[in-house]
């Protein structure tokens, strides 16, 4: 596929345009035709008049022969090559809203044909995509997978306004439900990436792989939080402890702080969804989760009674 696809007889299409999904178009764009599709209208208006400056990628020339961007659901017909990346946020309940994810592979699975391959970059909770996403894509294209279309996930590792680690210079892990589909993956993903792409043997091990990566950081993160609280009861300097403490050889230093963004304060909870389903209740995760929801109530209520 990937002759196919540098000549142009064949195209790409990346589903959501969001700090993932339009870094992802414009470097497959390079070297690929690409169809970029948003639900969002404005968004594709101010795309289409060069305006992308809400995605913190600067006022650059996305417009190309090689690239559309649309709302336009026909056009992904057009596609060979699906690559989903849209938000997997939490419900008020904390448990995962699959919504996008799910709109998106009704979508796909409409406009699917055999040989087509589907990739998700969305991050998930282990077995997401065999469970929830691939059986919506059998039963919205009448295909079945692996004997008519292929599967991929390859989780996103995009982290706004860093350019240390943009696109083109990070680890990328990919995965997919059959071996052929995987060496067609990589080959696309090396056209646009510096470094050699991490093969893991199944979804699974992918998906798990990045729900831990920001789990680990969360952890991380409310130990700290829970020392600063600690040691500001009993009136002790936190830099100067861990100034000492950093002393030792095998002591990591990190800093408390709030947690937001996208993913540290959402992707515990898709861990935490998966281990309630197989009938595990986590301690330390849930406990994580639980000091660094507290930390903006607690500045609040130190700068109160200061």
């Amino acid at each position: 596929m990937l002759s196919e696809l540098l000549n142009g007889s064949k195209k790409i299409s990346v589903v959501g345009l969001g700090y993932v999904g339009l870094p992802l178009a414009l470097a497959f764009a390079k070297y690929f035709r690409v169809i970029a599709y948003d639900i969002d209208r404005p968004k594709i208006r101010n795309l289409l008049n060069n305006d992308n400056r809400d995605q913190g990628l600067g006022l650059t020339n996305t417009l190309s022969e090689h690239l559309v961007f649309t709302n336009d659901t026909t056009l992904l017909n057009q596609a060979q090559m699906y690559f989903v990346c849209v938000p997997t946020d939490v419900h008020v309940d904390k448990t995962p809203d699959l919504t996008p994810l799910k709109e998106s592979s009704k979508l796909i699975g409409q406009y699917l044909k055999k040989g087509d391959i589907v990739i998700y970059e969305s991050t998930v909770y282990p077995g997401c995509t065999d469970e929830v996403c691939i059986p919506l894509l059998e039963k919205h294209s009448d295909l079945k997978i692996n004997e008519d279309f292929s599967v991929g996930y390859s989780p996103e590792r995009i982290v706004p306004g860093d350019d240390t680690h943009a696109l083109q210079s990070i680890v990328k892990i990919a995965s997919a439900s059959n071996e052929a589909a995987l060496d067609t993956i990589c080959e696309i993903y090396e056209k646009i990436l510096e470094h050699k792409i991490y093969r893991t043997s199944s979804i699974k091990v992918a998906e798990a792989a990045k729900v831990i990566e920001n789990t680990q950081r969360d952890l991380t993160l409310s130990l700290m939080n829970e020392l600063a609280i600690l040691l500001n009861q009993l009136d002790i300097n936190f830099k100067e402890v861990i100034d000492a403490a950093g002393t030792k050889w095998n002591f990591h230093k990190y800093t408390p702080g709030l947690v937001g963004g996208h993913c540290i304060n959402v992707d515990p909870f898709y861990l935490l969804h998966k281990a309630r389903q197989v009938g595990y209740e986590p301690q330390v995760i849930a406990a994580g989760r639980h000091v660094n929801d507290s930390i903006p109530s607690y500045i609040s209520e130190s700068l109160s009674n200061d």
